[in-house]
């Protein structure tokens, strides 16, 4: 069995590109649509879902994380069934299901979240990770021609 190994170099370069829209995405879906109902839900209390610059560290430290993990799926995946929109599409959508589904839906079982609002985190999530996976599809196919 012929075995590629991953180019760490690319593999980061990609991580970080593919990053920024993952950091964009979560911006918006947090600021616009998930701490507002956050705050309602526990009667605007003082500290709840609040950003400030140590949480915003933690958070950019989480959305890069999210992304090697996305990117390194998705090369996995791509070595088994080739790099094409199919596989940015299952790749994305596998990462989607084992965070923001998981994450989403224990957050609303525990009671800190209400339910409804899974109905707009999960597919604006979900479209954020299959973009990204598509992302990284596309900086693959340009390292293969050697551009990056």
């Amino acid at each position: 069995m012929d075995v590629e190994k991953i180019n760490f170099k690319h593999f980061i370069i990609i991580t970080l590109l593919t990053s920024i829209w993952i950091n964009i995405s979560e911006v918006f879906r947090y600021f616009v649509l998930v701490m507002p109902r956050v705050k309602s839900f526990f009667d605007d209390k003082q500290g709840v879902a609040d950003m400030d610059f140590g949480i915003f560290t933690i958070w950019g430290v989480w959305d890069t994380l999210l992304t090697s993990i996305l990117v390194f799926v998705f090369w996995l995946y791509s070595k088994s069934f080739g790099n094409s929109n199919r596989s940015a599409f299952i790749s994305g959508t596998i990462v989607w299901f084992a965070v923001f589904v998981i994450f989403w839906v224990a957050t609303a079982n525990m009671g800190l979240s209400e339910w409804k609002i899974l109905w707009i985190v999960l597919p604006l999530s979900w479209l954020e990770m299959v973009v990204g996976a598509w992302i990284a599809s596309r900086l693959y196919k340009k390292y293969k021609k050697g551009y990056i």
